[in-house]
């Protein structure tokens, strides 16, 4: 289909496609239009598309196999394997900020068998991807989140329905003040040293998760993920949002000509929730 574009999400891996990180990873085509996100409204089907239609409001986490054409477009193509209709209750800019980090999340905490009862622990919890953890976690059941943040962040977090742990040398420590027995999974957002930090904290070490440490998690026994195009997972997303159940964050939106500015300050980091592009 062909997608016009209202709004499209602005991820850390726009500005690390940007600067040639992902050069090893996918086949690069100049000229590149950054962006995996959209929001917008269907232009035209192709013969085999029936489940939408011209003029149906949709969503879409539109990652193909190389970076080439992406989202930060008015019109943009998108496979149906990727797209699923827009939750009603969202904005465009909320809309166009939930694919990527929502299915990040999603899949992230199905990999980790989030459930009924379980305490969980989110590192980098006011982030995109973090933010929506929070509260996709609540959904599958979780009884308690605890969720790392600098101090400044604790307000915020806490609103989303998380306890905020301060990152730092001591940060084991202080979660094992909020859960003595540790947390039944673990879910590293951020990088550094957060993976190593969570063995000590989850008993079953396949219900840690990364998705930016693969090879320190999988050599302990936990699970890396690299986030999927998933039309069942975004419709999941756009029901809950539906429901009440989540909600898009808006750090920040910007126009499509000050595309350049909103990758920088997604960069910089100390975002709360998503940056995003208005078309």
């Amino acid at each position: 289909m062909l997608i016009r574009v209202k709004a499209a999400g602005v991820n850390p891996v726009d500005w690390k496609a940007r600067e040639g990180h992902l050069d090893g990873a996918f086949d690069v085509y100049f000229p590149v239009v950054p962006g995996w996100d959209a929001a917008g409204v269907v232009e035209q089907v192709g013969p085999s598309v029936t489940e939408f239609d011209a003029g149906d409001e949709v969503i879409g986490y539109l990652r193909r196999d190389e970076i080439r054409r992406g989202t930060y477009a008015e019109l943009t193509p998108a496979p149906i394997r990727a797209v699923a209709a827009k939750p009603a209750a969202a904005s465009w800019a909320e809309a166009g900020g939930l694919p990527l980090t929502g299915l990040t999340a999603l899949q992230a905490l199905t990999a980790g068998r989030v459930g009924t009862g379980d305490t969980v622990l989110i590192h980098a919890a006011a982030g995109g991807v973090g933010h929506l953890a929070i509260q996709i976690a609540r959904a599958l059941g979780a009884s308690r989140v605890l969720g790392t943040a600098s101090p400044s962040s604790h307000e915020f977090v806490a609103a989303l329905g998380a306890e905020p742990v301060s990152y730092g040398a001591d940060l084991v420590t202080d979660v094992k003040r909020h859960a003595p027995d540790g947390v039944d999974a673990a879910f590293d957002f951020v990088g550094g040293e957060t993976v190593d930090l969570s063995w000590a904290l989850v008993g079953d070490p396949s219900r840690v998760v990364s998705i930016t440490n693969a090879a320190g998690v999988k050599a302990g026994g936990g699970r890396y993920v690299f986030v999927r195009p998933d039309a069942d997972d975004l419709a999941q997303l756009s029901q809950w949002y539906d429901q009440g159940r989540l909600r898009v964050h808006l750090h920040q939106t910007f126009p499509l000509a000050e595309a350049a500015a909103a990758q920088d300050l997604v960069r910089e980091g100390h975002v709360h929730g998503k940056v995003v592009l208005e078309v």
